[in-house]
C-alpha cells in the first residue's frame, strides 16, 4: 500500500497539484443543467461531502493501518501499539514526506466498551509528543514535554459516554469520539546509541484495557479481512465512493462518533438530504440528478480551498504553511483540506510545517532544481525559533528522500552548523558539494526537481515566533 503524504505527520501542504482543481471542478460544473446550480439541496449536499471527509477517511485509514496480524512497520491490530525502529532511507516509498527527526510509537484504539491505559516511561528530558486524534481528527488532547514533562506518567483515554471510576493517580483523557488514534513522536538523533535508547522507552510504553490494567496482558491476534484494499491509496479509496456508499458510511460512523454541538446549525440542514446523526442514511431525500456529481465537486471544492483559504495559508518568500491544524471548530472546509493533504496533522503549539516547491521570487518563479544552487540564509540569532527542534529536510518531486554521498536528508543543528563571521548561518542547497569546508551545512538535493519541507516542533508563541507572524521564513536563493 501506498500511502498518503503525511499519513503519519502532519501538516504538509500539497502545493503542486492544488492548481489543477479549478478547471476539473467548472468542467464537471458545467456539464449540469443550469437549474442545478441553483438548488440549495445541491450546495447542502456538497457541504455535507466536506462536513464528511475527515470522519470517513479516518476509517479508511484505520482499516488499512489495522489490517495485520500483529505490529508490522506503520501497521499495528486494533488496540495495539506499533513502534517504527528506524528513519527512512531513499529507498522507502511507504509513506510520503516521511521525517528524519521522529520515531512513530501509534496505534487505533476503540474505547467505546472500555478506556484504556497508556504507560510512559521517564523519558529524561528527551522530547517527545503524544497526540491523540478523534474520529473528526481534532488533537483532543497532547501528553508529552510540552505539556506533561517527561516523567514517568500513566494515563488513560475514556470513551464519550464512559462514567466509572479510574484506579489513584490516573489521568483521564476524554475522547469525544469511540475511535482514537495515538500518533507518539519521539526525538531521535539517528545514531546507533541514540536509536537503542529510543527502542527502549518504546518498548516501556504499554497499552491496556482498563478492565486488565495490573494484570498479566496479551493482546489478542489482530483480524486480518482480506476484502480490504490494502494497495490503493485511502484518499483514492475515499474518492472512489459514490454519493450513496459515502454518505451511508458516514451516518454509520456518526452512530460511535457524535459530532460536537456546535455542529447543531450544519446537521439541521443536512437532515433535508437524509443525514441525521444516530440513524442510517435516508437515500430517498437526496435527490439521483445530483449525486453523480457530488463526490467530485466536492472534493475539487476541498482542494480549491488551499487556493481560496482567507488566510487559512499563509504564502510567504515561497513557503507555504498553516497554523489553523490540529483544532477546526466549525471551520470544516479547513479540516476537510488538511485531512486529504496532511492527515494526522498536530496542533501548531506543537509543530508547523512550512513547504516549498520554488524561491516564490515573482510569478515567474522556477520550481527547485539540481541544476541551480541555492542559498538559504539566517541572519544572526534568526534560526527557527523553537523550543522543541527545527529541520530543513530535502525531497524529490514525489515527497521521497533524495539518494546523496551523505546519506543526509534533512539538515538541523544536529550537522553541528558553521555560522559566518557575523554571526548570520548560510544553509547550501544544491547536488554537488559546496567544498568541505561548508558540508557541515550542505543539504544535498537530487539532480531535478526537488521540494523543501522546514519542521518547527514546538514552536516559540512569542516575539519571534511563526504562529503570530514575527518570525518570517527566509526564501531559498538561487546562490549569485
Amino acid at each position: 500500500m501506498n500511502i498518503t503524504r503525511r499519513t503519519f505527520g502532519t501538516g504538509a501542504l500539497g502545493v503542486s497539484f492544488a492548481a489543477a482543481i479549478p478547471k476539473a471542478v467548472f468542467a464537471e460544473e458545467g456539464a449540469l443543467a443550469d437549474g442545478v446550480l441553483e438548488r440549495g439541496d445541491f450546495w447542502t449536499a456538497l457541504d455535507a461531502y466536506i462536513y464528511a471527509y475527515p470522519l470517513v477517511t479516518m476509517e479508511y485509514t484505520r482499516r488499512v493501518l489495522t489490517n495485520v496480524p500483529r505490529p508490522l512497520g506503520t501497521k499495528a491490530p486494533m488496540g495495539q501499539i506499533g513502534r517504527l525502529r528506524e528513519y527512512p532511507n531513499a529507498a522507502f516509498r511507504d509513506v510520503t514526506a516521511p521525517n528524519a527527526d521522529t520515531l512513530y510509537t501509534y496505534g487505533f484504539f476503540d474505547v467505546g466498551k472500555e478506556p484504556y491505559v497508556f504507560s510512559l516511561p521517564d523519558m529524561d528530558g528527551r522530547y517527545a509528543l503524544f497526540p491523540m486524534l478523534d474520529g473528526w481528527t481534532n488533537v483532543f488532547d497532547v501528553p508529552g514535554k510540552r505539556t506533561t514533562g517527561t516523567g514517568a506518567q500513566t494515563y488513560a483515554v475514556t470513551g464519550p459516554g464512559w462514567t466509572g471510576t479510574l484506579p489513584p493517580g490516573m489521568t483521564e483523557y476524554k475522547s469525544p469520539t469511540d475511535l482514537f488514534w495515538l500518533l507518539g513522536r519521539i526525538y531521535c538523533t539517528g545514531t546507533p546509541e541514540d536509536y537503542a535508547e529510543v527502542h527502549r522507552i518504546q518498548d516501556e510504553i504499554s497499552a491496556v484495557p482498563l478492565s486488565a490494567y495490573g494484570k498479566s496482558y496479551t493482546p489478542p491476534e489482530g483480524k486480518v479481512d482480506p476484502s480490504i484494499d490494502m494497495k490503493t491509496a485511502v484518499r483514492d479509496q475515499v474518492n472512489a465512493l459514490d454519493a450513496v456508499a459515502y454518505f451511508t458510511l458516514f451516518c454509520e460512523l456518526m452512530k460511535t462518533n457524535p459530532p460536537a454541538a456546535a455542529d447543531a446549525p450544519i446537521l439541521e440542514r443536512l437532515a433535508t438530504i437524509g443525514i441525521v446523526p444516530g440513524q442510517d442514511f435516508d437515500a430517498s431525500k437526496l435527490d439521483v440528478a445530483l449525486q453523480a456529481h457530488v463526490p467530485k465537486i466536492a472534493f475539487g471544492k476541498i482542494m480549491l480551498h488551499f487556493k481560496k483559504s482567507d488566510g487559512d495559508i499563509t504564502d510567504i518568500n515561497g513557503w507555504a504553511y498553516t497554523t489553523k491544524t490540529g483544532l477546526y471548530g466549525t471551520n470544516y472546509i479547513q479540516r476537510a483540506l488538511i485531512t486529504a493533504i496532511g492527515l494526522g496533522a498536530n496542533r501548531p503549539q506543537d509543530a508547523v510545517y512550512p513547504t516549498s516547491t520554488n524561491p516564490g521570487s515573482g510569478l515567474l518563479s522556477r520550481d527547485y532544481m539540481g541544476s541551480e544552487k541555492y542559498i538559504m540564509s539566517f541572519p544572526k540569532g534568526q534560526l527557527p525559533p523553537v523550543n522543541g527542534f527545527w529541520s530543513l529536510t530535502m525531497y524529490d518531486d514525489k515527497y521521497f528522500f533524495v539518494a546523496n554521498p551523505l546519506n543526509r536528508y534533512s539538515i538541523s543543528p544536529r550537522q553541528d552548523l558553521k555560522a559566518n563571521a557575523d554571526g548570520s548561518v548560510d544553509i547550501y542547497i544544491q547536488n554537488e558539494s559546496p567544498g568541505a569546508d561548508k558540508e557541515n551545512n550542505w543539504l544535498p538535493s537530487p539532480k531535478g526537481k526537488f521540494i523543501l519541507m522546514l519542521r518547527l516542533y514546538w514552536p516559540k508563541e512569542s516575539n519571534p515566533s511563526i504562529i503570530d507572524g514575527s518570525w518570517v521564513i527566509p526564501p531559498a536563493k538561487k546562490a549569485s
